[in-house]
């Protein structure tokens, strides 16, 4: 709606590039705070994304045109904004307030301690109880916005959270440490510990020796006998 009128082209580009415009096309029932190309300046140095965050607080979810603004009841109300709708905002980020001050209607982030820094100044254009385009008289900034478009850093694990050795896992010293047997030893000879072996050779030795002496002793008798 706003193509005709070139106070308001920048405004306009500006919708289109963040595709606000079709939000507000696909809605039945809205209001638009529109601010003229001499105003945009608070705009300059924000990212797309949070150009976006902001101008989609100018975007009320309602019907408002200037005789219902003028009928506030209790001078004050609570709007909620295309912003509110995208889950981005945080507390009262995507709500405006819009206060009745004795004629002047003025708008203001919603968010604790924020001001009424934009001033209604007229009508644009509407289509009766289903869209209105306003001018205000400034951009209407959100405390608290994150204008921060770096990702967090990774996390790095502390040492505390580094995996530890497995008890189970072998490790290179403990291989080296296992010393091989000689290469000439036999792997199934006797230990120091066992019994001697039972050797014919051996045996043969013993028996032969009581013999020699058995015969010495007959040999004594039958000597002693015949001196005798």
């Amino acid at each position: 709606m706003l193509n005709q009128y070139s106070d308001y082209g920048t405004f306009n580009d500006l919708l289109s590039k963040t595709r606000i415009a079709e939000a507000i096309n696909s809605r039945r029932t809205i209001t638009v705070l529109a601010v003229d190309n001499g105003n945009l300046g608070a705009l300059t140095g924000y990212s797309t994304d949070v150009q976006k965050h902001i101008l989609d607080l100018h975007v009320v979810l309602d019907y408002y045109d200037e005789t219902k603004l003028k009928n506030i009841k209790k001078k004050s109300a609570l709007l909620t904004t295309l912003y509110q709708s995208t889950g981005s905002a945080r507390g009262q980020q995507g709500f405006l307030n819009v206060t009745n001050d004795g004629g002047s209607i003025r708008f203001g982030s919603a968010v604790k301690g924020s001001g009424l820094n934009a001033n209604l100044v007229g009508s644009v254009t509407s289509q009766p109880y289903n869209i209105s385009v306003l001018q205000v008289s400034n951009i209407i900034i959100p405390q608290g916005l994150d204008t921060s478009n770096t990702p967090p850093p990774a996390k790095t694990p502390s040492p505390s959270e580094a995996p530890e050795p497995s008890a189970e896992t072998p490790t290179p010293e403990a291989h080296s440490s296992v010393s091989s047997p000689p290469a000439g030893d036999s792997a199934d000879g006797p230990s120091a510990d066992g019994p001697a072996a039972d050797s014919p050779q051996g045996g043969a030795t013993a028996i032969g020796g009581a013999g020699n002496c058995i015969f010495a002793v007959i040999f004594m008798v039958l000597f002693s006998a015949w001196a005798s």
